[in-house]
């Protein structure tokens, strides 16, 4: 039995990445900062909005999703990247917003 498990015990183990980082993106003055970033697999993006008085949203709309609700200052979003690719994403009520994030 000790031997059926264990291969697929390695399998799950191999899948998950060795360290996961968080890295943040914060937005000011109607800005994404930084506007592109590169992160690994596994790796989760938190975007803090430091506005003083404005809403925003993080919104993958190339990528299909539906977009998430607003965000208010002192408040934050989050996503964890679990695949290789480019993402693009705008804010929502502010589509002039852009932001790109690279996943290696």
């Amino acid at each position: 039995m000790l031997r059926k498990i264990l291969p697929l015990t390695l399998v799950a183990l191999l899948s998950v990445p060795a360290s996961a980082a968080v890295i943040e993106v914060e937005i000011k003055k109607f800005n994404f900062i930084p506007q592109q970033l590169s992160v690994n697999v596994g790796d989760t993006v938190i975007w803090s909005n430091k506005e003083k008085r404005q809403y925003h949203s993080v919104w993958f709309k190339e990528a299909g999703d539906e977009e998430p609700d607003y965000f208010f200052p002192d408040e934050t979003y989050q996503r964890t990247f679990n695949q290789a690719g480019t993402f693009n994403y705008i804010c929502g009520p502010h589509p002039k917003m852009t932001g790109i994030i690279t996943v290696k």
